[in-house]
């Protein structure tokens, strides 16, 4: 997993870059939600060889199918950030700095990821 902070009014696709670093593991999917959508990062993961599952923005001119069956996979990812911010510190960011912020989120990712083999 990989975290970093945008400026809170920044749109999804600017931190897009950011997150879609070359030191990753190659994905062979990326399932996002419509912020998204947009022509580059279409066209950089289908450079990259992998299957972009997003849904088209209702303004979107070029209509694109979506596989409705990888969709509902993304379920699991938003289903994580909400037991992220089920942590008191997450939700209310009590944190005034980024990296203490980013600190404290690593570490709840590690605490879910521990419980999850423990069961």
């Amino acid at each position: 997993m990989r975290s970093d902070i945008t400026p809170g009014q920044t749109s999804d696709y600017m931190g897009f870059d950011l997150v879609m670093g070359d030191n990753l593991p190659k994905p062979a999917v990326l399932l996002t939600d419509r912020g998204y959508d947009f022509s580059k990062v279409r066209s950089t993961m289908e450079v990259r060889n992998v299957v972009p599952v997003i849904p088209m923005r209702k303004s979107r001119k070029l209509r694109v199918a979506v596989e409705r069956a990888l969709y509902r996979l993304r379920n699991r990812v938003e289903r994580c950030f909400n037991k992220l911010k089920n942590a008191r510190r997450v939700a209310t960011r009590y944190n005034k700095t980024a990296e203490s912020f980013l600190a404290f989120i690593d570490i709840t990712s590690i605490r879910l990821w521990l419980r999850h083999l423990s069961t």
